[in-house]
């Protein structure tokens, strides 16, 4: 049995400790009254999910800012699929509230309050390690709208489970579940762990939302992001969206934390690090567009405890940020990045993305492997509805990091949360490649995945580049470096998934899968087939796929 514990005091201090994101989110919505139909509708993040909806993004008929996730579901251009997906159709017999529509819901002409139980009930084999693995949670989710301007939603889950080796290996030594949050028991065989998202989101004008919370956001248009994906825990941000004509734009302040760094001398708590992060999506035409990133991550508190706090230079929402951080002479983290998408086909697109983290024009534009070279990139097709077939959606995508990409002079200034990288999931030193499939007829869903993976590991105590939590301070060598330095180690991972949707408004499905990883270099093999079942549901990315060694 499952219990669920609300403690006032943690609550209060979560209020007390976010208070600041919250303060800038009304002080930023100030005399904004115009009263217009608006969009606020929001939609979790979901690969599964959201790739549903390419034949619309991806049409050569439409101009949508694809890159900048999670969606609004009520958007003028998604909400006929949107519509249809949550409305699958049911025989006589199947036509209730328990498998089409919210187990709970409240509509009235002001407002609508919904609200449903999620359970994830999964068991499965490890045919090499001969045991059986097992999953238990039970969540909830409730959400609602206020007029057409306000929208509002909380989710929570508690779970228990039983994972394959190479991902108990993993949660022992990062504390964290991947792409979940910290684990209560960390060392044990049996993994327990709580997960809480929920937010606010206020649309005065169609042209303008803000929305303040903690969640996880996406830029991109891939599987996997170079610049900021999904696999790190939630975190507190406040985000300001504007949308007008061909450019959307974000400005986004966010609270990260760090459990894996020293502690301040005199303190037990996390090591916590503040974000700043612009974001610019500029369609050229249907076919084309480019958007332009930058970020920068400054410490809380110096090592010796020198409160810093927030930098409130970096909230100007309408300046990028390098110069700011250039002028302050400071150690903050600052990226640069790219992203780019060309329909070369209806419902086809080429798409990539380049992060820069450090630059010095004459290690960038020279061969002699700098440590301070550090730069990922991204490479993909994808498209919907190929070989004329609806609903048969694919994706081929190539990833790669150099050594010590991400990486800092300590390691409370990187770019992570909470012990994994905000990032590609590998971290740094690496190559990927990846395809993915998806086939959805009726209420049955298909998925098939295969990935290729090779990276360096540390060796004989020196730091070739890929774990981003070591300081580039200590690489193993100045120069000469290159991809795949160390140890080197390669990935190879399958999966394939068949699920039956019993009800769309909160995913809930039956799901059998199977898998087959294998981690190995001339030190160690990880090898892993295993098969699942279960009883699923909920809008959210679970990236086994994800897991490598550090």
């Amino acid at each position: 049995m499952v219990k669920f514990n609300i403690n006032i005091g943690t609550m209060h201090y979560a209020l007390k400790r976010y208070r600041v994101l919250l303060s800038l989110l009304l002080l930023w919505s100030v005399n904004i009254v115009e009263p217009v139909e608006a969009q606020s509708v929001y939609q979790p993040y979901s690969y599964q999910f959201y790739q549903k909806f390419s034949a619309d993004l991806y049409s050569i008929h439409t101009n949508i800012h694809s890159t900048i996730k999670p969606y609004f579901a009520d958007d003028s251009l998604l909400k006929h699929t949107y519509d249809s997906l949550m409305e699958i159709s049911l025989a006589p017999t199947q036509k209730s509230r328990l498998f089409s529509g919210h187990l709970a819901e409240i509509k009235s002409k002001g407002y609508m309050i919904y609200a449903d139980l999620l359970p994830d009930l999964q068991s499965g084999y490890d045919f090499n390690a001969n045991k059986s693995n097992w999953l238990t949670t039970l969540g909830y989710q409730v959400g609602g709208t206020i007029g057409n301007k306000f929208y509002f939603y909380v989710a929570g889950y508690n779970s228990s489970a039983q994972f394959p080796g190479y991902i108990n290996t993993y949660v022992n030594i990062i504390g964290v579940v991947p792409g979940q949050t910290p684990v209560d028991n960390k060392g044990g065989s049996i993994t327990n762990w709580s997960y809480y998202t929920g937010l606010v989101s206020y649309t005065p004008i169609k042209y303008v939302n803000f929305t303040a919370g903690q969640d996880k956001n996406f830029i991109g248009d891939g599987y996997r992001s170079m610049l900021l994906s999904d696999y790190a825990s939630p975190y507190p941000f406040a985000k300001m969206t504007f949308t007008l004509g061909n450019v959307k734009y974000i400005a986004m302040l966010t609270r990260f934390e760090d459990q894996l760094s020293s502690k301040i001398p005199g303190s037990t708590d996390n090591r916590v690090k503040w974000g700043y992060f612009h974001y610019l999506d500029w369609s050229i035409s249907n076919r084309v567009s480019l958007g332009f990133f930058d970020s920068v991550v400054s410490a809380d508190a110096d090592s010796v405890g020198h409160k810093r706090g927030i930098d409130y230079s970096y909230l100007n929402p309408f300046i990028f940020l390098r110069p700011i951080e250039a002028s302050h002479g400071s150690p903050d983290k600052a990226d640069l990045g790219l992203t780019a998408k060309w329909k070369f086909a209806d419902k086809n697109i080429l798409y990539g993305q380049f992060a820069l983290t450090e630059f010095q024009s004459k290690d960038f534009f020279s061969n002699d492997g700098s440590v301070r070279n550090k730069y990922g990139y991204q490479l993909g097709i994808r498209g919907a509805d190929i070989f004329k077939v609806k609903g048969l959606n694919y994706l081929f995508e190539y990833n790669a990091a150099k050594p010590y990409t991400y990486t800092e002079t300590e390691s409370f200034r990187n770019y992570s949360q909470l012990g994994e990288p905000l990032a590609h999931p590998f971290g740094a030193n690496f190559r990927e490649w990846l395809t993915k499939w998806n086939y959805s007829i009726g209420r049955f869903d298909l998925q098939g995945q295969l990935n290729y993976a090779f990276y360096g590991l540390d060796i004989n105590g020196l730091d070739y580049g890929k774990n981003i939590f070591q300081s580039y301070i200590n690489a193993a060598k100045q120069l000469n470096n290159y991809t795949g330095q160390g140890l080197r180690t390669n990935l190879y991972y399958a999966e394939g998934k068949v699920a039956y949707i019993l009800n769309p408004k909160y995913n809930l499905r039956f799901e059998l899968g199977a898998v087959y990883r294998d981690e190995v270099n001339t030190v160690f093999e990880s090898r892993t087939p295993m098969i699942t079942f279960g009883l699923r549901s909920s809008f959210r990315n679970f990236y086994s796929d994800g897991v490598s060694a550090q």
